[in-house]
């Protein structure tokens, strides 16, 4: 059965005024980084009282990742640009785009997710499961369009570009660029989605 992906134009999970302080919070998250953020600020900047935002989101790690995966889930767009490499590499241009925009909040997330289980199941349940649908719909078009069998989809591959990339992007020093893009998708990813299957 094909996974439908997350779409822009799908209803947002939120009310008018939750999407209006998740995007004040990634705007100051943007600003000033995670651990200048306080919930007084973002409160302030929206105009709202801190007990309507603590009413929502009863700490600053769940504001800050319902923010973080708000600001994905409005971008995360199957590209469709007719071919699968193509597709590929629009995502990990997007994936690169987004990390390194996001990388300060990306650590910050991490270090809270391993130390929360709650917050870990959000991001298990949220984050990755987004991926997981927008990168599976992708391989899903392509067997469609005849240019990979459906054997040749495996539960490991799909979190290899978002994986990797993201990894580089929060590691100082060392962010990915088109060719990291490029390297993955036409000498990992094709290869291994295209060889014949016994």
């Amino acid at each position: 059965m094909t996974r439908t992906a997350p779409r822009a134009t799908e209803p947002s999970p939120w009310s008018p005024r939750e999407a209006e302080l998740l995007a004040v919070t990634l705007q100051l998250l943007q600003e000033h980084g995670y651990d200048r953020l306080t919930v007084d600020a973002v409160a302030a900047t929206a105009r709202a009282s801190k007990a309507t935002v603590y009413r929502r989101w009863p700490s600053k790690d769940e504001l800050v990742l319902a923010a973080f995966i708000e600001g994905i889930r409005q971008v995360a767009v199957p590209p469709e640009t007719g071919t699968l490499r193509d597709d590929l590499l629009r995502l990990g241009e997007l994936i690169c785009q987004q990390a390194q925009q996001h990388a300060g909040t990306i650590r910050a997330v991490l270090v809270e997710v391993s130390r929360n289980p709650a917050l870990n199941d959000v991001m298990q349940q949220q984050f990755i499961g987004q991926r997981k649908a927008l990168i599976s719909h992708v391989f899903q078009e392509a067997v469609g369009r005849g240019e990979i069998a459906t054997s040749a989809i495996n539960d490991e591959l799909w979190d290899l570009l978002p994986g990797y990339l993201i990894f580089r992007s929060i590691i100082q020093g060392r962010p990915p660029t088109r060719q990291t893009v490029q390297a993955l998708v036409d000498d990992i990813m094709i290869p291994s989605l295209t060889r014949p299957t016994k």
